[in-house]
């Protein structure tokens, strides 16, 4: 009988779907690894640099003068303005460094990809992890400049900027890995998320008063806290209100030299705040869900698109 000739098979090796509670104990398992990736992500960052990590604290202090120095001359500053800047800045430093660094974590490692076995979303937690570590070397500086000034902070508004952190982080992470897969497939991920962030930063009330927003869109008869649906609102206010103490402050009057209110963050409980930030939470987590669901998915292939 004559032999029948076999088609030529394309073979690919699929990699089992795994569970999320599967990823989360596959993440503690290689908790060794995560550790080991953020400090080479920080001996990269700052290899051949003379002043090292100081650049972490070089950073906050360089746009806390440029931005002190612009809404000076404006006449837009109020009473210690640097700290309240300084305030926002940290978490969205953060927030930005860590979402920047995390999106080009896979694509940056791809050797790693396609040679060791190992959790993936490793990569982009180890962007975020070696974020966290700029993030506190920059809050010493915020410590720093506090003590420096003898600087009053609100002891019943300050523990808030422990949940808000936290939070933050979760977040953050939760975008890291989903983004670090879409970009993957599609390489333009980087550079629209360079227009988010910038976008996304004076959307942010960091250099302006979340009041200044509130005030507007009651005037135009829109819900006034509409822009709490920013996640990062919530979170910012949070240090904002426990860090420089204060929800309304005192300012002269270009027209008439008086003294006139000028209202920075609403004037509510502490437990209004923590309500924000449990939202935000509570959004977080279930991004991080999805993020690792999604990222489950789009591993398989990985290896074959790079």
């Amino acid at each position: 009988m004559p032999k029948t000739a076999v088609p030529d098979v394309e073979l690919r090796v699929v990699a089992p779907r795994r569970s999320v509670r599967q990823h989360l104990v596959d993440i503690w398992r290689y908790r060794e690894l995560l550790i080991q990736l953020v400090r080479k992500e920080l001996h990269v960052r700052y290899q051949k640099s003379l002043l090292g990590f100081a650049w972490s604290m070089a950073n906050p202090l360089f746009l806390l003068g440029i931005y002190s120095l612009v809404f000076g001359l404006l006449g837009e500053s109020f009473a210690s303005f640097p700290i309240w800047i300084l305030c926002g800045l940290l978490l969205w430093n953060f927030f930005a460094t860590a979402l920047s660094t995390g999106t080009q974590a896979v694509t940056s490692n791809a050797y790693l990809v396609g040679k060791v076995n190992f959790p993936r979303e490793i990569l982009p937690l180890a962007a975020v992890g070696a974020a966290v570590v700029h993030l506190f070397l920059s809050a010493c500086v915020l410590v720093a400049v506090l003590l420096v000034t003898r600087f009053d902070v609100d002891w019943g508004f300050l523990w808030l900027t422990v949940p808000a952190t936290i939070t933050c982080i979760v977040l953050v992470s939760a975008l890291a890995i989903l983004l670090s897969a879409i970009n993957v497939y599609a390489r333009d991920t980087t550079h629209l998320l360079d227009l988010a962030l910038l976008a996304w930063f004076w959307l942010t009330p960091i250099i302006y008063p979340f009041e200044l927003i509130s005030d507007q869109l009651a005037k135009r008869g829109v819900y006034r806290f509409l822009h709490l649906l920013n996640p990062l609102v919530p979170l910012i206010m949070a240090v904002q209100r426990g860090v420089y103490g204060k929800a309304t402050v005192m300012v002269t009057d270009g027209l008439t030299g008086k003294l006139v209110p000028k209202h920075l963050l609403p004037d509510l409980s502490s437990m209004w705040y923590l309500r924000n930030i449990a939202i935000v939470f509570a959004v977080a987590i279930l991004l991080l869900i999805t993020s690792i669901k999604a990222f489950d998915k789009a591993e398989a292939n990985f290896a074959e698109v790079m």
